[in-house]
């Protein structure tokens, strides 16, 4: 792998992002971060108020890198064939025939996921994992890239079908976008509807062109020290007494990935100890969590992960 065609596919990749950040106002670490878990080939989920922008975002990621997509709102009725699909019967044939659910798209929202039952959860979930659903004994392939972005609200976190743990690993990154500052919000308040203007914009990627970079990312070179780095952060999570869980292997694979798409996404075909710490704070947000809120303890596991652990030399 050359650094020239890393090069080539990050500089598209850039004007890809740029066009992004254009649509979602002061916020360029967090499209950065989307853009590291699809090119990681993970899933996304967005903890934040209503009305900040997750939507939006998802329909900037989609139009802008040329992504069919679909939304789907989930609710306490909603059933797996809701989002799978189902089993028709065709009287002319005599037969049945599956009709595919929004499932099959190449960027899916779901939006409010925590507010589905643990059965529809459990299918959504089935389904980012294996990259596939079976129905009536036949297996159906789900789009290539697929990418699930799933939203839900703070304030509803704890309700009574909130993601449990085991779940909530299958998801590579979390992030919040939170309120925009007074700079951007006085932009958005000038210019067009978010919307509109996206309406107006061309795709800036394809995706054959995702699909290549998502190639690439996995072949950015990791040392041994750097890998080192990745097993001492995880292994450190795991013997604090304070947290409940610690990492588990499949978010330490994760993180690796995460990092290898940040510095690609970074025009470096080497993974630095400075892009695992970039991606950390998303991969752990969802996966760490105190046994108690002592007095005084920061919020942010991430950076006492990153104070804790010597940075390889």
């Amino acid at each position: 792998m050359s650094t020239g065609a890393i090069t080539e596919q990050s500089q598209a990749l850039m004007r890809a992002l740029a066009a992004v950040e254009r649509v979602i106002l002061g916020k360029p670490a967090q499209v950065r971060l989307c853009m590291a878990c699809l090119l990681a080939r993970g899933h996304l989920l967005i903890e934040d108020v209503p009305g900040v922008g997750k939507t939006t975002l998802a329909h900037a990621l989609a139009h802008l890198l040329g992504l069919s997509w679909q939304r789907v709102q989930f609710t306490s009725d909603l059933l797996p064939a809701d989002i799978i699909g189902v089993s028709v019967f065709d009287r002319g044939t005599q037969q049945f025939h599956f009709k595919r659910g929004p499932l099959f798209t190449q960027l899916l929202l779901a939006d409010e996921v925590n507010r589905a039952s643990p059965r529809t959860q459990s299918a959504l979930l089935e389904a980012m994992e294996e990259r596939q659903v079976s129905v009536d004994l036949t297996t159906f392939r789900l789009p290539e890239p697929f990418f699930v972005v799933a939203t839900q609200n703070p304030h509803e976190q704890r309700g009574t079908f909130a993601l449990p743990e085991s779940q909530l690993d299958r998801f590579l990154m979390r992030v919040s976008l939170g309120y925009p500052d007074a700079a951007s919000e006085r932009r958005l308040l000038q210019g067009d509807e978010p919307r509109e203007q996206l309406a107006q914009m061309a795709a800036a990627l394809d995706p054959a062109a995702i699909l290549g970079m998502q190639q690439t990312v996995r072949q950015v070179h990791r040392s041994a020290p750097l890998l080192d780095y990745v097993q001492r952060l995880v292994e450190h999570s795991r013997t604090r007494s304070d947290l409940k869980l610690g990492l588990s292997p499949r978010a330490a694979l994760g993180l690796l990935r995460a990092a290898q798409a940040h510095a690609f996404i970074a025009s470096r075909d080497t993974v630095l100890p400075e892009d695992v710490q970039a991606v950390l704070p998303a991969v752990v947000a969802h996966r760490l969590e105190r046994r108690e809120a002592a007095p005084g303890a920061s919020p942010n596991l991430a950076q006492e992960l990153i104070r804790a652990v010597p940075v390889p030399i």
